[in-house]
Formats: C-alpha cells, structure tokens, sequence
C-alpha cells in the first residue's frame, strides 16, 4: 500500500510544550521541532474517517511511548492533537532470511502495518542517493575522469 501524502504544519508552541513535558522527552525542544517544519502522515493511504499521524519523537522510557501529531480536517477545519502513544506491537518475522522487522507505528493504528506501506519518493530519493554515491565512487576509481587536462585551443591564433 501506497503512504497517505496528507501534509500539515507542525503546531509549534504546542509541539514545543508536549517536547518539554513528556516523560523521556528531548533536553532540547527545539532541536527537534522549528517554527515552520511541515509533516508528511507516516500511514499507509486512507480515508477522512482515520486521522493522519506524524511521529514527533521517540521517548526513552521502558514502555515504549513516543510522541506523534495527529490531524483531521482541511484548511480552517484542520484539527491537530499531540499524544503520547504506545508503539505497536506487530512484527514481521522473515524466516527465510532470519529478519525481524518491527511496525514503526502506535498501537491501533488505522490501516496496514509501516512494513506494509511503501513511500514511492523516500524511494525514488534514496535511489538517487544511491545513484550519485555509485557515480562519485567510479570516478574515485577512475581518477582520470576528474581532472582530465584541458585540450590544446584549436582557434588560438
């Protein structure tokens, strides 16, 4: 399933004060969230019945609480809320390759679990990456591509 492309500005004094006060919060709020960051919803598509959800922080606590941003609505009838929530408990154990992922969501999230959901342009992004990496180490190992002398002006007179 395709990732919901739902955006939202982050409701800064807001984020900034449940930063502060929840339990395994950041020391420095403001490191984590600026005046003018916008969130992508991390779920896979749905509908307007499901809220959207941004995960904020992840809290050093023993039972797994981190904090998200969660929305409904559009335009003046947008509607933010911040809540701690616990972390879904799914896993995805691959047998054949001894893999064990887990859901990167909260508990009773709507939809598919986060190994379910794919994000076309996290994809198409880190492929350009990984493209650009390729290239940059083929000229490490071809130093002639680098600096190559410039060829002799054939118009001088």
């Amino acid at each position: 399933m395709l990732q919901c492309t739902a955006v939202t500005q982050a409701p800064y004094a807001e984020a900034l004060l449940a930063l502060a006060t929840m339990e395994g919060g950041p020391e420095h709020p403001p490191d984590v969230v600026e005046a003018e960051d916008f969130v992508l919803c991390e779920l896979g598509d749905h509908d307007e019945s499901a809220e959207h959800a941004a995960h904020l922080w992840s809290a050093d606590t023993p039972d797994d609480q981190d904090l998200w941003l969660l929305w409904s609505g559009t335009g003046a009838h947008r509607v933010h809320r911040l809540d701690v929530l616990r972390l879904c408990p799914a896993v995805l154990r691959e047998l054949a390759t001894s893999t064990v992922t887990t859901c990167a969501y909260f508990d009773h999230h709507p939809g598919p679990h986060s190994f379910s959901v794919t994000d076309p342009l996290g994809d198409l992004i880190a492929e350009h990456v990984h493209s650009e990496v390729r290239r940059l180490v083929s000229e490490e190992d071809d130093p002639g591509t680098l600096d190559a002398p410039d060829a002799p002006d054939t118009d001088a007179p």
